[in-house]
């Protein structure tokens, strides 16, 4: 989580909400991202979006079922159905997101699919949080 939270405070535009996601195969991180949506002009230009194409792209299949994602911030619904859809193994995240959290928090994707991944939360919570904090009072 680390790693993840390293990535966004070195990555992340100004005008976007902090938060990263990495993708992990066999301990190394096969692929990154930061949040994107202002930039891109994309709705679907979240960080977990973002690091999962990357990874079917570099391993040239969507099939991620050797794989862990680590995310600052616990996935919306659609991060969240992209993670089931991409069979990602392992899911670890940080802040827990008590209005749109689908892993969980608000609700749990994981009771409307087959898929079942193992999730963790609170991964390096206050870190996760602080960013989050820090980002928004400056925008406010």
């Amino acid at each position: 989580m680390q790693r993840a939270i390293d990535y966004v405070l070195n990555n992340v535009p100004e005008n976007e909400i902090p938060v990263g996601a990495i993708v992990v195969k066999d301990g190394e991180i096969i692929a990154s991202a930061v949040n994107r949506k202002e930039f891109l002009k994309d709705v679907s230009g979240h960080a977990e979006i973002l690091a999962i194409r990357e990874a079917s792209q570099k391993l040239n299949r969507w099939r991620l079922d050797d794989c862990e994602i680590y995310v600052t911030l616990e996935p919306c619904p659609m991060c969240a159905w992209a993670i089931l859809q991409s069979r990602i193994k392992t899911v670890f995240f940080g802040s827990y997101d008590t209005k749109y959290g689908a892993f969980g928090s608000a609700i749990d994707l994981r009771n409307f699919s087959d898929v079942k991944p193992k999730v963790y939360g609170g991964i390096l919570e206050k870190d996760c949080d602080e960013i989050l904090k820090k980002f928004f009072a400056r925008i406010r």
